[in-house]
């Protein structure tokens, strides 16, 4: 378990390295001159155009560019905002909690729908549950994201006037202090109505974010039900009399659960790629807006630093799922 562990952490360097470089590349690659986009093209002249690029290490070949910026994130230094002026430390960190908040509770609504839903499908297998569950689970999964943010603001936000459209509280509500998770701030505030607008702003967006999750957790749980269900030891259970419900639950989902959690661990990447757009449609204050107003705003060092950050993040929840093999399954400990 241990040699495995240090194979793992040794992958780690190679991929950070490509994952610098290729953010280092991609924000290069896109049409636009930051300087001119910072600075505005009136009143810019050759001169002030050479000292902002100078300023600004622009001027220096593309692989010295690259060595800085690589040498810079080895020590810790993300570097800071062409328009702020701030560490992107700094930014990362003051927007993260938003999106990982909304992330908690995408991956709360995926799992408690999806985990029964494959395991009913499954006892329920070639039946009217599990088509109509497996159906239904396409259609989430094919869904486009922006579609469907939009067409749940329509009904829930605009016809109904259920749900807010944006924002992750009503402007009534202020708190000193605040801890970045907006749920956490209002029940800590006592403000009266404080958590239940908190809950509001977040259902929708959860929603969106957590529907694909949702589905392919759905699907993944029933194709690893399947197999485990058919497994001797579960005959063996059901031969000795014991209740479905321990042995489609306990038995045979704990066994089945070592493919889901790869699901799980992997559908981080999908929820903070989906917190992109879903960030945008619903001015959802987190790192997905943030990235996308910055590559509008050609700010080199936050796209590099956000996409480097959010690649280690992916990095660590991967490692984190192969530990947690160990956990579900002993055999793995002894490899």
């Amino acid at each position: 378990m241990l040699k495995y562990l240090a194979a793992r952490l040794l992958t780690f360097v190679p991929t950070f390295i490509g994952v610098t470089l290729i953010s280092f590349a991609f924000i290069r690659l896109l049409p636009g001159d930051p300087i001119i986009v910072m600075a505005g093209e009136r009143g810019m002249t050759e001169e002030r155009y050479a000292e902002l690029s100078a300023q600004l290490g622009f001027d220096r070949p593309i692989y010295v560019q690259f060595w800085e910026y690589l040498t810079g994130v080895l020590q810790g230094d993300l570097g800071q905002s062409f328009v702020t002026r701030r560490p992107v430390w700094d930014e990362f960190f003051s927007l993260f909690p938003a999106t990982l908040e909304l992330s908690i509770f995408a991956m709360i609504f995926a799992l408690a729908l999806g985990l029964p839903a494959g395991v009913i499908a499954a006892v329920n297998r070639g039946k009217f549950f599990d088509r109509a569950l497996m159906s239904t689970a396409l259609v989430g999964y094919s869904m486009p994201i922006f579609w469907w943010a939009l067409l749940l603001i329509i009904i829930f936000s605009g016809q109904l006037g259920w749900t807010p459209v944006s924002g992750r509280i009503d402007l009534i509500y202020y708190f000193s202090n605040p801890t970045g998770f907006m749920v956490i701030d209002a029940i800590k505030s006592g403000q009266e109505g404080a958590l239940a607008s908190a809950l509001r702003h977040l259902v929708l967006p959860a929603i969106v974010l957590g529907t694909i999750p949702l589905a392919v957790i759905a699907r993944q749980t029933r194709s690893a039900m399947l197999e485990v269900l058919g497994e001797d030891y579960i005959r063996t259970a059901r031969a000795k009399g014991l209740p479905p419900l321990r042995i489609n639950g306990i038995h045979a989902l704990r066994n089945a659960l070592i493919p889901v959690i790869t699901v799980i661990g992997l559908s981080v990447g999908t929820l903070l790629a989906g917190a992109i757009l879903t960030e945008t449609i619903f001015s959802w204050p987190g790192i997905g807006k943030w990235m996308v107003d910055s590559i509008f705003r050609r700010d080199y060092p936050v796209v590099q630093g956000g996409l480097l950050l959010i690649a280690v993040m992916v990095m660590l929840v991967n490692l984190t799922v192969d530990l947690l093999y160990g956990v579900i399954n002993p055999k793995i400990r002894k490899r």
